[in-house]
């Protein structure tokens, strides 16, 4: 596949993310509802009182009718607050990443030796220089973002800076290029939107049913119960079923991205150096809490230490270093 196809079918990937993400968020919330209805019918032919805005007309409801109203009343109004979290994400989200992680932006001034090595490959294969941010941590790591190449940006480590040679750094810079070239950043952006909303819903529901206590101070058993299952539900979304959506609109970008650099730099050495080095040296301590960006960084930057964590490794688009060094060496016979 030439660059050419990949950036074709990353646009269509892209369509096809923004229609996966709310049909299936609107299947989970349903079934979410379906369990939790339980919780006010639990008897097959109970029966539960609703009544209109204004009190005047009421009706009792079946407990799948009653299912029904809730879905039709919740569904769409957290599907509008999805889809509105996403489109704020997909202008904003870069700069919500950089700003979280600390990045410093890098100028021809202050770092002149590095905005020209990025500059120039840019040139190479076309594209407008992207802004250059450098990350106050030890590790090796370094990520790409952005919606297209006219708003995209870099991000290096200050450990990758110091630890990697020139030519090992070129292939990593061309790396983060390739991914802005082949639009794999505004694919991975509206992924970690997705992703990022499903996680915090979750989060804010498991506190709210752990914490929350009924007015006259006695917990509500009911909506505690509630609330915690709507967390689990979402956060199981979040770092299952919206990470499997990722791997299946995008499970080669890593290895297209590693042959466009090699193709730019003609050293396919240097960056399996690069990837050599960056290998064990890559668990970033700013995006230790930001578990839906580590897809966009050049090696995991993430340290497993829970249940979701591993499932999160388990089913991340990165695949083996080994693989792609032995891939590199491969291309450079």
């Amino acid at each position: 596949m030439n660059t050419y196809e990949h950036i074709t079918q990353n646009r269509w990937r892209s369509i096809l993310l923004v229609i996966l993400f709310p049909v299936t968020f609107a299947i989970t919330a349903g079934l979410i509802m379906w369990l939790s209805a339980d919780l006010w019918a639990p008897q097959k032919e109970a029966y539960t009182l609703v009544c209109d805005l204004y009190g005047n007309q009421c009706d009792y409801l079946s407990r799948g009718q009653m299912i029904g109203v809730m879905v039709l009343r919740w569904v769409p109004v957290l599907w509008l607050v999805a889809m509105g979290w996403i489109f704020i994400s997909y202008f904003v989200g870069d700069s919500l990443i950089l700003s979280s992680t600390k990045a410093v932006k890098v100028t021809r001034d202050n770092q002149p030796e590095l905005y020209r090595l990025v500059e120039n490959l840019a040139i190479t294969r076309g594209l407008p220089t992207p802004t250059i941010y450098v990350i106050d941590d030890d590790t090796l790591n370094a990520f790409a973002t952005g919606r297209d190449p006219q708003h995209a940006s870099i991000a290096f480590t200050r450990g990758i800076l110091q630890r990697l040679e020139r030519v090992e750094l070129e292939g990593v810079a061309a790396h983060e290029l390739a991914h802005i070239e082949n639009r794999d950043i505004r694919l991975m952006l509206l992924t970690v939107a997705g992703i990022s909303f499903f996680t915090l819903i979750g989060e804010i529901c498991l506190r709210i049913g752990l914490f929350s206590r009924s007015s006259n101070g006695k917990n509500d058993g009911a909506v505690r119960l509630l609330f915690l299952l709507a967390g689990f539900g979402f956060l199981v979304y979040g770092y299952v079923i919206a990470p499997l959506i990722r791997l299946a609109v995008s499970r080669q970008r890593e290895y297209q991205a590693d042959a466009t650099a090699a193709l730019t730099t003609r050293n396919p050495l240097g960056l399996a150096n690069a990837l050599r080095k960056i290998s064990g040296h890559c668990q970033t301590k700013s995006l230790q809490e930001m578990h839906s960006v580590a897809a966009m960084c050049i090696a995991n930057p993430l340290t497993s230490v829970g249940l979701f964590d591993m499932l999160s490794g388990m089913l991340s688009t990165h695949p083996p270093i080994e693989e792609r060094i032995r891939r590199l060496e491969e291309m450079s016979r």
